[in-house]
């Protein structure tokens, strides 16, 4: 598929947009913001709210921000932010980014966007084609749910982040090597994507996330790679399991060198936990030490769940005091409505 040079132009797009206003006789100020950008509102508010909503929400400032992402998958949320409020109260610190997974077919959570984006964070979806072939999407057969979904984005004009088939590279997920080829994969994410533009949904960062390559090594990952002008974040999968090195570089090491060799895009943990026991706190330890040793590793979220194994960081005290300690450290966590 060719590239569109359109596609990854936010910066331009919003010039361009903005320019048109002026010359059309609009201000690009928004009076009731007292005189707030057109499409973000004064104090981070809600920007799908403001007068000039016809411009895009920029995301340039989240996609590599000063401070780390520090940010959690917890039940509930973002459609109820109950356990959000639990995890903050248990880790002492407000997650600022919050993922959430989505089937293929399901709706866009719009409220629960908007609810998080009040309390300073920001939704990551991790949208998993369960009962729909990766080939299919790139296909075109979804192009009217795809269309209806990134209209919706757009309306909302909120920055949300997009993370599509994740773990495609593990033979585990009905999306994985057993089922898509990575020709396949890449059509149906540049697909996506596309008709996410041609929509106007300029306000997504989209998370391209392989799980991490020590359980699969002869799977290699650049096949599987949309290209740069169709991803903005790198999100990595990986947990500390007590069968393995917990060295943050024999975790996570291989697969960051492997995919520095085809692109410098920044990382993110995007689901991570350490196995409950004795070595949990030194894994915390090595996890918080490994994001803040690496200028482009934007942060980390923790899969605070019960799913396979006990995740949940109450699962152990001693771990979970080591964890609200390294999580106080002001390099860590910041409003997502002022990067």
């Amino acid at each position: 598929m060719q590239f569109r040079t359109r596609t990854r132009t936010r910066t331009a797009l919003t010039a361009v947009l903005l320019t048109a206003l002026a010359l059309s006789g609009c201000s690009v100020l928004d009076d009731s913001n007292n005189g707030s950008p057109a499409g973000q509102a004064e104090g981070g508010g809600d920007p799908s709210q403001s007068a000039e909503s016809d411009v895009p929400y920029d995301v340039v400032p989240l996609i590599k921000p000063k401070k780390k992402y520090y940010g959690a998958a917890v039940a509930g949320a973002p459609t109820s932010m109950k356990g959000v409020d639990a995890y903050t109260e248990l880790t002492g610190k407000q997650p600022n980014l919050i993922e959430y997974y989505a089937a293929w077919g399901d709706g866009f959570d719009a409220s629960g966007v908007r609810t998080a984006w009040k309390e300073g964070a920001m939704t990551l979806m991790s949208w998993e084609p369960f009962d729909t072939s990766v080939a299919d999407i790139a296909a075109g057969k979804s192009d009217a749910y795809i269309k209806e979904y990134a209209t919706a984005v757009r309306k909302l004009n909120l920055p949300v982040v997009i993370d599509f088939a994740d773990e495609f590279n593990g033979h585990w997920e009905k999306w994985g090597t057993k089922y898509t080829t990575p020709k396949q994969y890449v059509a149906a994410w540049r697909h996506i994507h596309e008709t996410f533009i041609d929509a106007g949904a300029s306000n997504v960062i989209w998370a391209w996330s392989p799980n991490i390559i020590n359980p699969v090594k002869s799977v290699k990952l650049e096949p599987y790679y949309p290209g740069d002008a169709y991803v903005d974040w790198v999100g990595l999968i990986g947990y500390w399991t007590i069968d393995d090195d917990n060295a943050f570089d024999s975790v996570f090491g291989p697969t960051i060198d492997q995919i520095r060799t085809f692109t410098k895009k920044p990382m993110l943990l995007l689901e991570t936990a350490a196995m409950a026991g004795e070595r949990r706190r030194a894994d915390i330890r090595n996890l918080f030490a490994g994001v803040e040793a690496d200028d482009n590793m934007l942060g980390f979220i923790w899969f605070n769940h019960k799913k396979r194994a006990d995740w949940r960081l109450e699962a152990s005290p001693l771990a979970l005091q080591e964890f609200k300690q390294l999580a106080a450290d002001d390099r860590f966590g910041f409003d997502v409505r002022k990067p």
